[in-house]
């Protein structure tokens, strides 16, 4: 079992602001394969499916972006699940906006969703798919940026920055790691290699032993 956290914050006013592109991905999955994340269980909203035959818990915290560690560990604990099994979804400013890379393990960066994951985890050792928001202009408080609402031309690009993101996750969870990195990190467009390997008949299970 897989489990898909989208850091943000809750509320209205924190609905179009970029610090909740992983609320958006998780709420993308859960239209497409048809699961209900709205389950209010242990401090997050919850949501129990499949993706692509894999059985996976879609969850969005709702103790605040610093709180994110221990709603998210509560619901691992219920389901009597490790750190491994984890894939969190976050906004990241060090990559251009759109661009979505994975990796496994690291450090938080300075991300306060993640430094709290570290907090209650003992480190960060479960995947992320990073979404890119890029980097704010000059004069501008990261923190401040973070929590602004989308630019127009933002806001034109995001629901195909979205759909990339929830692909990632697609292909993270049925074909591995490996082979997600290899779709997603090239320097050519990914859509289509990613739709090549969504496709693929024979997926890589094993690959990247993340499962």
């Amino acid at each position: 079992m897989w489990f898909v956290v989208g850091l943000g914050n809750p509320g209205r006013s924190y609905e179009k602001t970029r610090h909740n592109a992983g609320f958006l991905v998780v709420d993308r999955l859960a239209e497409r394969w048809g699961i209900r994340c709205d389950k209010k269980q242990l401090g997050a909203l919850v949501g129990d499916g499949a993706i692509r035959h894999e059985r996976s818990v879609l969850m969005k915290p709702q103790g605040f972006m610093n709180r994110s560690g221990q709603p998210t560990r509560s619901i691992l604990g219920f389901y009597k699940s490790e750190v491994g099994d984890m894939v969190v979804v976050h906004d990241d400013l060090d990559l251009p906006f759109g661009t979505v890379r994975l990796k496994k393990g690291g450090g938080h960066g300075g991300h306060n969703g993640l430094r709290d994951l570290h907090k209650h985890f003992g480190g960060g050792d479960y995947h992320r798919v990073r979404f890119g928001i890029g980097r704010p202009p000059e004069g501008w408080d990261p923190a401040d940026y973070v929590l602004g609402k989308w630019s127009p031309g933002e806001q034109d690009g995001l629901p195909s920055a979205v759909d990339l993101a929830a692909d990632a996750v697609e292909l993270l969870l049925t074909q591995g790691l490996t082979v997600a990195m290899n779709t997603f990190h090239v320097r050519e467009k990914p859509q289509k290699a990613a739709d090549e390997a969504l496709e693929s008949p024979n997926p890589a299970t094993s690959a990247g032993g993340v499962n």
